[in-house]
């Protein structure tokens, strides 16, 4: 009886290893990458209102990854830095994403009418989404061109410490002019700065 149960015990202990195996490499499968598809997801916006990066099939995307709390962020939307480029490319589709584990749709909302934003703040509590796509500090920045290709991913700017008053070279809006001039973007990737993405454990 008691080899019965230490053999079922083993065996337990053993699919249960062998399902969070799947369960990772399920994850690893859908992760972000540049030059390859962006991954799809559904959240909701500040309003309760669904938003799927599926909606925007045939459209630029911009994907802002924010935290209100983050003095980095607090920076760039006194300076207006996000709100320009999204006025100045109408025609991209700008989202920025909350993943900080304890905020909720109503802080989101605040942020949005205290910015008067154009955009939406999709609530990813659980970072879900920020994880698949490798999210690290606020702001992280994602280029999605329109054929559904992750083709940008990094710092907003060159300017960390805040300390070159307007004259930061904008990865973001380099890479939006040469996508949409019909270049190749000549800067795919850079270190992302801000505060780290406050993650639930």
């Amino acid at each position: 009886m008691r080899k019965k149960l230490v053999l079922g015990a083993v065996l337990f202990i053993s699919l249960g290893v062998l399902l969070q195996i799947n369960t990772w490499s399920d994850e690893q499968a859908v992760t972000a990458h540049l030059a390859s598809a962006a991954p799809g997801f559904t959240l909701e916006d500040q309003s309760g209102s669904i938003v799927s990066l599926s909606d925007f099939g045939g459209k630029m995307v911009v994907l802002e990854w924010l935290n209100p709390d983050c003095p980095f962020v607090q920076r760039h939307y006194k300076a207006k830095t996000m709100t320009t480029l999204a006025e100045k490319y109408g025609d991209v589709v700008w989202i920025a994403i909350n993943s900080t584990h304890y905020m909720t749709k109503e802080d989101d909302k605040t942020w949005v009418e205290k910015y008067n934003l154009s955009y939406p703040i999709l609530d990813d509590n659980p970072g879900k989404v920020g994880r698949v796509y490798g999210a690290k500090t606020t702001p992280h920045m994602f280029i999605i061109d329109k054929s559904g290709i992750l083709v940008y991913q990094g710092a907003i700017d060159d300017d960390p410490g805040g300390s070159k008053k307007g004259n930061a070279l904008n990865y973001v809006n380099k890479a939006l002019e040469e996508i949409e001039a019909g270049r190749a973007v000549t800067v795919s990737q850079t270190k992302p700065y801000g505060c780290s993405v406050k993650y639930s454990n």
